[in-house]
């Protein structure tokens, strides 16, 4: 595996020119994840033919994302863009992910990593790209409009990765009409079933679920059941790789290949 994953980033024709983009998951136990990870790279290579796009994991699944920087070295890159394939901007982000490029950066000293911004929103406005894979998602769960919108996160203890999921919540549900509500699998209130209970009782009749979510997995299911069991009429499928999130990883390699970008 790791001999294959060296010829396709190039080390068989001498110094790689092109510059990689490594993804970075949180990883799972569950094997959906890791395959929908990997059809977000195959989506992110396919937008730009020729661009080595590889895929990482910080926990259950491998290879991680040291041991695809370290590869990349060895295969003559010098310069690689990380991707968090997040939506907050939480521990995984501020501890996981720079223990990980440390770790490259210290076995490899010639490979200059830069590392973008997590998929959410952070200071600025919610990207255009995600809302629109979010409401992607919502069309195929189902015809017809709602009243009311449930934005089902993961969950997270961090106050601010909170607020980020609330915003991208106020966002879809401002460019869809209707009053919008967050929920989370874990770790924090209100759960799925709880928030769209609560927009039925207080009149709504038609409430989506709108999956904040990369990749299926336990979480999900569990949005989906308590979801259908409070009276939603329709639940969205995580992102995986709708083109729209590919878009958002073209946005966010651009952001950090200009001068001045984020290291």
């Amino acid at each position: 595996m790791r001999a294959a994953r060296l010829s396709a980033l190039g080390d068989a024709g001498g110094p790689a020119t092109a510059t990689p983009v490594v993804l970075v998951a949180h990883g799972s136990r569950d094997p959906r994840a890791a395959e929908a990870t990997r059809a977000l790279a195959r989506a992110v290579g396919a937008a730009w033919p020729g661009l080595p796009v590889v895929p990482s994991w910080l926990d259950h699944t491998e290879p991680g994302p040291a041991a695809v920087l370290r590869e990349l070295a060895v295969a003559g890159h010098r310069t690689a863009v990380v991707v968090p394939l997040l939506l907050t901007a939480a521990y995984h982000r501020r501890v996981d992910l720079p223990a990980a490029v440390a770790a490259a950066r210290a076995d490899a000293p010639g490979l200059t990593v830069r590392v973008a911004d997590v998929l959410g929103p952070l200071g600025g406005p919610v990207d255009g790209a995600l809302l629109a894979g979010l409401r992607r998602r919502l069309a195929e769960a189902g015809p017809g409009e709602y009243d009311a919108l449930v934005l089902a996160a993961a969950g997270t203890r961090d106050a601010g990765a909170r607020g980020s999921v609330g915003r991208v919540a106020a966002a879809l549900g401002a460019a869809l009409r209707v009053p919008a509500r967050v929920s989370y699998a874990s770790a924090a209130p209100p759960d799925t079933g709880a928030a769209v209970a609560r927009l039925r009782g207080r009149g709504a009749r038609r409430v989506a679920v709108a999956a904040y979510f990369l990749a299926p997995g336990l979480f999900h299911d569990a949005v989906a059941v308590a979801a259908r069991n409070a009276g939603a009429v329709a639940v969205a499928d995580p992102l995986t790789d709708v083109p729209e999130l590919a878009e958002l990883v073209r946005r966010r390699v651009a952001a950090v290949s200009r001068p001045g970008g984020i290291t």
